[in-house]
This record gives C-alpha cells, structure tokens and sequence, in this order.
C-alpha cells in the first residue's frame, strides 16, 4: 500500500492506494502546533482503523505547502511508519514541464493537480483547486504547466469578513434560500457562494480564450462540489486530484 500525504494550510489530507485505486482516505483540519510524536501516533491510528499497520506500507510521497510542517511530518513518517517519504519538489520527476518563470514558486499540491490532470484527463485545462486560496491553473495539452491565477479561498474570505466587520458574524458557508439575502447570514452566504460561482466562471471563459476552446474544467478541494452544483462551467469534479497525482509521481520515480 502507498500512502500519500497532502499537507496544506487548511487541510491535512491522506489516501492509501493498492496500484491505481484509492482505497480509505481521511482529510483532516492541519494543525501548525501539532509535533512529529502526535502526528506519528494520528497516522498508526488511521492505519489500524483502517485495518493495516504500518508493515503494510510500501510508500510514502508527501507534498506540502506548509514549511514549518514539512520536516515534522516526514520525521513522523521516519520514526512512527519506518518509511523515508518521497517528498515532492525541484528534481523529482513528474511527467511534465512547469513553464512558470522560478519553478520553485509553485506549490507542491499545484503540481501534483497538473500531474495528475495531464495523465487522468488531458489537456488543455484549467485545474481549479478549492483550498485555502482558489487557485486556477493551466495545463497544455503536451502536459506543460505554465501557470495560472490566486485569490483568496471562499472560507478565508468568510472569515475575513467575521473578522474585519464589527456587525458580520461568522457564517457557515451553504446554499441561500435565494440570490437576495433577506437577513445578514443570507446575504453573506449569497455574496460569497454566488460571487464565487461568478468568478469562477469568467476565469474560466479568460483561460478558455488563451487556452482553446476544448479545454476541460476540472475541479478539486474540500468545497469543489458546493461551487460546482452552482454552475455548469465545471466538467469534472475530482475532491481527491491531489492524492491521485501524488500516486503518479511516486509510480515515476520508481527505478
């Protein structure tokens, strides 16, 4: 079994694979105070209720976009799973070209979306990932990342609003009963939900008009099936893209 490990500022997200099938996989809220003993302990326990142990591992690749976690948790991998982990960054092979101007710019998570989409689905397409920040990213039909486009997540967002705004509460994000909010939980949760969908629609139509008019959409991220049952610009929805392209990259990088 490979284990693949997704650490992002919000979410922490894991999935074990038997050859190209994702079999339990957990996403949890990532905690930036946690140390590798805790995180060591948290992963043996996902595995023994999953029913396997930690012989039962033949990989581990990790991505992270958080720095000070990083390190701890691939000591945990060390020290608790007995497995050095495959950490995705400048020089390990992927199976595509990034075209941004310093390659060491892009997020491991954004570059494992590409793989992932380049091998699953083809190209063009814009790979949109629904995490902390909404990211928009464009893959060439060769498999060529060039880039793409950051905002801030619909979550942070909400919560900047709770925050800088005396009288705003803080709101959990659904759909509203309609577009025009009659109370201020509605009306924050239309301008959020609904001026989101917009959004992502003309970024959607903007990459189109660069990339072709056969580009695919697809969609990844704890919050890509409340945005996609919005609109219809949305091809594909894949929660788990990140974990799918962490499997290929460590398949490519076996001798």
């Amino acid at each position: 079994m490979l284990l693949t490990i997704d650490v992002g500022n919000t979410n922490l997200t894991l999935g074990l694979y038997e050859g190209d099938k994702l079999g339990p996989h957990w996403r949890l809220a990532t905690d930036h105070a946690r140390m590798p003993d805790e995180y060591g302990l948290q992963f043996l326990g996902l595995l023994e209720h999953a029913g396997f142990g930690r012989e039962s591992l033949t990989g581990i690749v990790l991505a992270s976009v958080v720095p000070p976690l990083t390190g701890r948790v691939a000591q945990a991998c060390r020290e608790y799973l007995k497995q050095e982990p495959l950490l995705v960054d400048v020089g390990v092979k992927t199976g595509i070209r990034v075209r941004y101007e310093d390659p060491r710019q892009v997020g491991a998570d954004r570059v494992a979306d590409a793989v992932a989409v380049h091998h699953l689905y083809g190209g063009p397409a814009c790979v949109i990932d629904f995490g902390t920040a909404t990211t928009f990213n464009a893959v060439t039909k060769s498999g060529e990342y060039l880039g793409g486009a950051i905002t801030a997540g619909v979550n942070l967002a909400a919560e900047a609003l709770y925050t800088h705004a005396a009288k705003l509460p803080r709101i959990e994000l659904q759909r509203p009963p309609s577009v025009i909010g009659r109370n201020t939980p509605h009306a924050m949760q239309s301008g959020l939900l609904f001026g989101y969908v917009c959004m992502v629609e003309g970024m959607v139509e903007r990459f189109r008009h660069e990339l072709g008019a056969d580009m695919k959409v697809i969609a990844t991220g704890g919050l890509a099936e409340v945005v996609a049952m919005e609109t219809e610009a949305i091809d594909v929805i894949a929660p788990w893209l990140t974990l799918d392209g962490l499997r290929i990259i460590w398949e490519l990088n076996q001798p």
